[in-house]
Order: structure tokens, then C-alpha cells, then sequence
């Protein structure tokens, strides 16, 4: 029984392990936001690393296939893409609001 949780806890630590490093690998560069403050090089920048994510998902996805990956590398991988993706839409569907709105101001 006592190996049995020590094992379990064995697994866990080495499991948040993994999501510790894809989350540092994954996390979107601020530094470079923060150094061009102009909004197209932002929203350029975080599509191009939403892009980078999304062939590391993919990368990723076919190493589980040829068993060269865990299991649960590969599903870290895809939500992060997954995550990264909504983000994107969520940002374009705001903006597409704002347009909508300020386009229908009266002069």
C-alpha cells in the first residue's frame, strides 16, 4: 500500500514536471510585446507564436502516434494550441465588434 502512494506521488511529480517546462516553452514572448508598442506588431506577434504552438502541437501529436511521446506531453501540447487559438478569436471577434460599433457612430 505505502509503495503504491509513493509511486503515485512519484508519477504526479513527474507529471507537473513536464507541465511546468511545456508551460514555460509555450507561454507567449512579452518581452518582445513590450518592446514594440505599436498594436499591429503585437497582434502580428502573438498570431506567429499562436502559429508556433499550433506545429508544436502538431509535432507533437505525431510523435504519440509513433510512440515516441507520452501521452500526456501530447495533450499538454494540443490544449496549449487549443488555448492559444481561442485566444486569437476571441481577441478578432472583439475587435471586429469595436469596428462594427465606432462604423456606426453618427458624424
Amino acid at each position: 500500500m505505502v509503495s503504491n502512494i509513493s509511486s503515485a506521488l512519484n508519477a504526479y511529480q513527474q507529471a507537473l514536471g513536464r507541465i511546468s517546462a511545456q508551460e514555460q516553452k509555450s507561454v507567449v514572448n512579452t518581452d518582445k510585446i513590450e518592446k514594440e508598442a505599436n498594436f499591429g506588431n503585437i497582434v502580428k506577434n502573438i498570431i506567429e507564436d499562436t502559429a508556433e504552438l499550433n506545429k508544436q502541437a502538431e509535432t507533437m501529436t505525431l510523435k504519440g502516434i509513433q510512440g515516441k511521446a507520452d501521452i500526456q506531453d501530447v495533450v499538454l501540447a494540443v490544449a496549449n494550441a487549443e488555448t492559444a487559438l481561442e485566444t486569437v478569436v476571441a481577441v478578432r471577434d472583439t475587435a471586429i465588434k469595436a469596428y462594427n460599433t465606432i462604423m456606426q457612430m453618427p458624424i
